[in-house]
């Protein structure tokens, strides 16, 4: 039985195939996307219950992901992770709109944890 659909977006292949493999682990259907322009096309596609997505990326990041899903009727109320290996003070001014700051490196389990947290079987229905 699938969990929720959980949409990793990172541009770091490890990464992003770090998170794909422990949350299909933990029961999670995993989409991947390698940047936020391809994240939104796969969130339009299959409407994901989370977004998990790096800060800093190419053709689109973070900031600009989490502002077009706002934009987006059926996309704007997925809880986004935002994540990055700068402080959260550092990132606060140029991105709102995430639901948790994830700060790399993070530990695997307390990522795990967080999910487990936010698409609990409630959270999923």
């Amino acid at each position: 039985m699938t969990m929720a659909v959980v949409l990793v977006v990172d541009d770091e292949v490890g990464i992003a195939d770090l998170l794909s493999d422990v949350l299909s682990d933990e029961g999670h259907r995993v989409l991947v996307a390698a940047n936020g322009h391809e994240a939104l096309k796969r969130a339009e596609e299959e409407r994901p219950h989370l977004v998990i997505t790096d800060f800093m990326m190419p053709v689109m990041d973070g900031a600009q992901l989490i502002k077009a899903m706002a934009g987006h009727a059926n996309l704007r109320d997925v809880p986004v992770f935002l994540m990055s290996s700068a402080p959260e003070a550092a990132i606060r001014d140029k991105c709102s709109g995430y639901a948790l700051f994830i700060r790399k490196p993070f530990e695997i389990y307390d990522v795990i944890d967080l999910v487990a947290r936010v698409v609990s079987p409630a959270g999923t229905a």
